[in-house]
């Protein structure tokens, strides 16, 4: 960065084209342009390929999930900055010693950075949880708790309860750290989730999800305007486009389940993934799925399952996965795109009684998918909803109608059309060339 100049970066959860062309007066007067999202487009994926400026055939974060086969688990949602391989964008800048913020991303725990807030829960052995931000430095939590008035409430970061209201406690801190002096690092990276469940929950047309992005605009403003005033630079981005959705959820689970190649274990009539003796296992993400096969000599018999199915799109295999940039070994055997208006579900069962038990609770971490119908509230009370047909809005894919939005006050040249283009210009202006 050139002199005295400094920039904030805010990801935009949901933030498309067709969403940032509704404004009719553009937050922080800025001038947004199209830019074709990372693939598949969504959180950890499009941070991740910010962050190194790679494709996840570099970065490996194929997903919101991983799967390990030396533990046939998956996890989702996990933060250690390690899962994401590659140099970051601002490492020669760090070196000449400027400073670095990360609030809220995806995989922040461990980063090389000055600054880090970072949701952080203490999940108790007796059932619920002691909500808490993991920070660096160690005591900014308390100090951001203090001078907002309020601790951050997980409950409207994700589940039934989410809400603006997680956003405009990002943005508090955010102009916190802009504002104090001790904190504020040279480059700043926030992140603004709420759009994301209105259009995941009602659809991108809804009324709700209307207000949603009113409410987006105002607190756009109020991060542009305590940036100027603090001599910041801007950036906004979004880093996917929710389509509607208009057929309802596929689940490739059941049809591998079906062929004999999903096996369960059944604890008191609940059917609980085996995945050690599973030949093939879906792990399903928004609007993609990939597919790990144990025994690569039936890969065609699954790709036949596939194929054709209904609400499935397309089947990548290797070579189709390296067209579009995800050929990486923590890809599936295959990954499947679902069809404009479907989504992918985790669920292997069709009968209730077989749901596992954390099926009915806001439980990110052990459902072996991503599961949007953590939105909604089931019965009895207390737990989640099973309907998939309440989701509304899905994300994942590429292509035309799905381009995201950026806006930004650096003369950014040539105009970036993809989100690695957007990262190179950073990180040009970063490395003050």
């Amino acid at each position: 960065m050139k002199g005295s100049e400094k920039l904030l970066v805010i990801d935009v959860a949901a933030l498309s084209a067709s969403m940032a062309y509704k404004w009719e007066h553009p937050p922080g007067g800025l001038t947004f342009h199209d830019m074709e999202p990372s693939f598949p487009a969504v959180t950890c994926t499009a941070q991740a390929t910010f962050r190194t400026a790679g494709p996840p055939s570099e970065h490996g974060m194929i997903a919101n999930g991983r799967y390990f086969p030396e533990l046939k688990k998956s996890l989702f949602w996990e933060q250690a900055a390690s899962l994401v391989g590659g140099p970051r964008i601002w490492g020669s800048f760090r070196e000449r010693g400027g400073k670095v913020g990360i609030m809220f991303w995806q995989q922040s725990l461990g980063e090389g950075a000055d600054l880090i807030v970072s949701p952080k829960p203490v999940h108790k052995h007796s059932g619920g949880m002691i909500q808490d931000c993991y920070t660096e430095p160690h005591d900014l939590y308390k100090e951001l708790v203090r001078e907002i008035g309020r601790p951050f409430n997980l409950m409207h970061y994700w589940g039934p309860l989410a809400s603006r209201k997680s956003s405009e406690w990002i943005v508090e801190a955010t102009c916190l750290v802009m504002e104090r002096e001790e904190w504020a690092p040279d480059l700043l990276l926030t992140y603004l989730p709420h759009l994301d469940y209105d259009l995941q929950g009602s659809g991108p047309d809804s009324r709700k999800g209307n207000k949603a992005l009113r409410a987006l605009g105002e607190l756009l403003d109020r991060l542009c305007d305590k940036a100027r005033a603090r001599n910041y630079e801007i950036l906004i981005f979004g880093d996917y486009a929710i389509g509607p959705v208009t057929v309802g959820a596929v689940f490739p689970n059941r049809l591998l389940r079906e062929s004999g190649l999903f096996k369960v274990r059944e604890v008191r009539h609940m059917a609980y993934p085996d995945l050690f003796s599973s030949r093939a296992f879906a792990m399903v993400d928004h609007e993609i799925a990939h597919v790990y096969v144990t025994d690569k000599g039936i890969l065609e018999n699954v790709r036949s399952i596939f194929e054709g199915a209904k609400g499935i799109g397309e089947v990548l295999d290797r070579e189709g996965r390296a067209a579009r940039g995800i050929d990486h070994p923590n890809s599936g055997d295959l990954v499947l795109v679902a069809e404009e208006g479907s989504w992918f579900a985790y669920p292997w069962w069709s009968n209730r009684k077989e749901a596992p038990d954390f099926a009915t609770h806001v439980d990110i971490h052990n459902k072996p998918g991503f599961d949007p119908c953590e939105l909604f509230f089931g019965w009895p009370p207390g737990t989640v909803s099973l309907d998939t047909g309440k989701v509304r809005g899905t994300h994942g894919r590429t292509g035309p109608g799905r381009e995201t939005a950026w806006a930004s006050t650096l003369d950014l040249k040539p105009e970036p059309a993809n989100m690695v283009e957007l990262s190179r210009a950073v990180q040009h202006r970063l490395d003050g060339c």
